[in-house]
């Protein structure tokens, strides 16, 4: 089956579609979960003002806290993923919105917890914890939020602050619904001269079209939506930059970067790290962009011509059918375990496929403890949908593997390590697409695909991680965020990163705009250091290292039971250096040769 129209969601084939029977069998029973969950939260507030009265009590109270989360959780992720499969459907708007005040109301009642807990005495809380059988196995629970003892507020003002929370997350929210519900791109010509819709779901594959008049239209008549929205972006994009300068500054913390790593323990290191190392690396990106000029023979590169293909149509497309058998021959040095795993996504419908009118762009997996761990995709039967639906499993697998393996309290793991397990996943595909396809075309495509992976992953996610600190830090000194500034700033930053054979001088001044992890505080630098993780990982599995298999098997099975600098080091991996990075450039480069070696 392939995608050729957008659909109402009613019209399409079940088969491609999420089966969330097995999470609440109706819209019925989600209410009745709803009801529940939130008559529980109400009673949340019973123990305030009784942790240190015993360990059993601590106990309880920690336990039943889970449980009601637990509940809410599960209200919360039913509601999100309806939504996000119709967003146009003003039931499930309605659904969301309520889940999420259900999910507000749980953190305004909860809040007194963690600054009473942290009013026990440490060496009481030590002996409540060697006292009680039951209360040690939450040591590493309760220890995760005594660290940061001197950043949390008294129980009234942290239940303030949660009572906000609605009011705080609307700049993400009124920038989802604004570009996943309200937009309406203009119609562009495909490579028939037919004019076709123009939507977020199909925008990437119009720039990976070998037309360049095709790439260049739509290219501009996307961005003309994000430019005639310009002001109003720039003010939600704003918003969200103050709301977390404004928590980082009353919670004691010198910086919002230094409060949004603190919550995983990531050194600040890290971060700057990255950033160096691939300001130090940028002339290899610049290489890579002056043979994308020379090959497309151009005389000057634009940003519509960084995703085609640079030897004209790919030798290969894949239809969804074609890729599940594809996924299974990849990732078989993973093991039977994992493919077990795989089977189970494919048969038991964890995927909702294909794009329909509505239907929120892009892709993810997403699920609570109790439910399967759904995968969102907007399939199109091309290389890099390959290349997302295995990126996807692996954050599902990851899931699964965690969730089979840990207690709730344990089940869920930091997005720092998170992109690790889905990279990996994306290199060992590469590695099984260029032993297998021998065919100079093909190899010169697979290749091809990882230069632009290590550009897009690497390079671009550090360059976005650079702009949020940096747009942070100038609020943080007064400067208002305007639509100019934003523009301006980004236009050069863009330029540092790809260098004079590309136009920085374009709409892609435009691109801080539309990107929704500029919402989701401090998230995409971890994109690349998962990817250059990943590369350590899956070159030894590949090469059938069993050691290192089974230590990544049970870094996937640990949750959160450590703290995530020292679950990759318990994996064989140290990231707390440049090694890794400077690693996956030495292979950016290798590779960026053999391409030319082959093509030239």
């Amino acid at each position: 089956m392939s995608q050729t129209e957008v659909k109402q969601r009613d019209e399409m084939n079940p088969k491609y579609q999420w089966d969330l029977t097995t999470f609440f069998e109706t819209d019925e029973a989600h209410q009745q979960a709803f009801d529940r969950a939130q008559e529980k939260v109400e009673t949340l507030s019973e123990f305030q003002g009784t942790l240190e009265q015993s360990s059993d009590q601590l106990l309880k109270a920690i336990e039943t806290i889970l449980q009601v989360g637990r509940e809410v959780g599960n209200v919360y992720v039913y509601a999100h993923l309806k939504n996000d499969q119709d967003q146009s459907n003003d039931t499930y708007q309605t659904m969301e919105a309520k889940a999420l005040q259900l999910y507000s109301r749980f953190g305004q009642m909860i809040a007194f917890f963690e600054p009473e807990l942290l009013t026990i005495e440490p060496e009481k809380l030590k002996t409540f914890i060697s006292e009680n059988d039951t209360l040690a196995f939450y040591q590493h629970y309760i220890e995760d939020m005594v660290r940061g003892r001197e950043h949390v507020l008294s129980a009234e003002q942290e239940a303030l602050i949660a009572q906000a929370s609605e009011i705080f997350g609307n700049p993400q929210k009124t920038f989802s619904l604004m570009t996943n519900a309200d937009f309406v791109f203009p119609d562009t010509q495909d490579e028939s001269g037919n004019q076709v819709p123009l939507t977020d779901g199909s925008f990437i594959r119009f720039l990976e079209s070998t037309n360049r008049e095709v790439r260049r239209e739509a290219f501009e008549k996307y961005y003309s939506v994000y430019r005639q929205f310009n002001n109003t972006l720039a003010s939600t994009l704003s918003g969200e930059v103050k709301i977390a300068n404004y928590n980082a500054a009353i919670h004691h913390y010198n910086s919002a970067r230094e409060a949004a790593l603190a919550q995983n323990n990531i050194p600040e290191e890290v971060y700057d790290t990255l950033v160096e190392t691939i300001n130090n690396h940028t002339h290899l990106l610049h290489d890579y962009t002056a043979m994308r000029r020379d090959l497309l023979g151009v005389e000057q590169l634009e940003f519509y011509d960084m995703y085609t293909p640079l030897l004209g149509d790919a030798p290969l497309s894949f239809t969804y059918d074609e890729a599940k058998d594809i996924v299974m021959k990849a990732l078989a040095p993973m093991g039977e375990e994992y493919l077990e795993i795989m089977e189970k996504a494919f048969d038991e419908n964890w995927i909702d496929v294909y794009e329909n009118k509505g239907k929120r762009g892009g892709a993810y997996s997403s699920g609570s403890f109790d439910s399967n761990p759904y995968i969102l995709m907007n399939w199109q039967d091309n290389l890099n949908s390959l290349f997302t639906l295995v990126h996807e499993l692996g954050h599902s697998a990851h899931s699964y593997l965690s969730r089979n393996n840990q207690e709730y309290v344990y089940s869920g793991y930091t997005i720092f390590v998170a992109e690790i397990a889905s990279t990996t996943n994306e290199n060992l595909l590469t590695s099984y697409l260029l032993d297998t396809y021998s065919d100079k075309s093909v190899q010169l495509y697979i290749i091809n695909h990882f230069l632009d992976s290590v550009k897009s992953t690497v390079y671009r996610q550090t360059q976005f991680a650079e702009f949020e600190h940096f747009i942070h830090q100038q609020d943080q000194s007064g400067q208002p965020l305007t639509a100019e500034f934003l523009n301006t700033s980004y236009r050069e930053l863009n330029e540092r990163y790809y260098g004079e054979a590309v136009n920085s001088d374009s709409e892609i001044a435009y691109e801080w705009s539309r990107i929704p992890h500029f919402y989701m505080n401090y998230y995409v630098y971890q994109y690349a250091t998962g990817f250059a993780a990943a590369t350590y990982f899956a070159d030894k599995i590949y090469h059938g290292d069993q050691e290192v298999l089974d230590n990544y098997l049970t870094f996937l099975k640990s949750g959160s039971s450590d703290y995530p600098i020292n679950t990759m080091l318990t994996a064989g991996l140290d990231m707390s250096n440049e090694d890794y990075i400077i690693a996956t450039l030495d292979l950016f480069k290798q590779r960026l040769e053999e391409f030319k070696d082959l093509a030239l």
